[in-house]
């Protein structure tokens, strides 16, 4: 069972070398976490991997569960550097294929992929939503990979029913349930179904 924080907060890195520091611990937790998935993971072995104290590790990230929920944020990170406004031709399609890519990855990585639901599923447990995934991140971008600039009620719906069909369909597939075929043909029949019409 992964250590749970004693209710301390997180202290954030605000100088150059303390972000660096953080941006190791993490690029170190990844690795780890590829290799061994959350419960074998060592917070020792983290902070020898990122060459730091385990004081420092501890003092950014109170427990394993903080530590791979910010991997995952993290991570999810990556694919917000898109331009706010962006012509979307195929709603459905863009959405899918954003979808699609981000599974590709996370399956190549299974353990690692698995210790970050988990943390994060245990964050929200423990109503830290300072370490929990940012929903409303992760929506908007999907929101720019559908086009939607200012999305409407209904297509807040769409995007969060789109998210919640994907979700299943990845935990399933990082269980071996499905095969990547049949997940991303089950994406975009998500897609196509819960996108149309768009603008109706």
């Amino acid at each position: 069972m992964p250590r749970i924080a004693e209710g301390r907060p997180a202290a954030k890195p605000s100088s150059s070398v303390q972000k660096d520091r953080y941006q190791r611990i993490l690029r170190a937790a990844a690795k780890l976490g590829a290799q061994h998935g959350l419960e074998h993971v060592q917070m020792n072995d983290v902070a020898k991997q990122a060459n730091v104290a385990i004081a420092t590790l501890y003092r950014y990230f109170p427990s394993k569960v903080d530590l791979f929920s910010s991997v995952m944020r993290w991570r999810v990170g990556e694919y917000d550097q898109q331009p706010e406004t962006v012509e979307v031709a195929d709603p459905a399609a863009g959405v899918a294929d954003l979808l699609i890519r981000i599974s590709r990855e996370m399956a190549r990585m299974p353990k690692l992929s698995l210790a970050m639901i988990q943390a994060n599923s245990q964050a929200y447990a423990m109503g830290s939503q300072e370490s929990a995934f940012d929903d409303a991140r992760f929506a908007r971008i999907v929101q720019r990979a559908a086009g939607m600039t200012d999305a409407t009620e209904e297509g807040e719906r769409q995007i969060r029913l789109i998210v919640s069909c994907w979700f299943g369909t990845l935990v399933s597939l990082l269980n071996n349930r499905f095969s990547i075929e049949d997940a991303e043909d089950d994406i975009r029949a998500a897609c196509a179904l819960l996108l149309r019409p768009l603008d109706a």
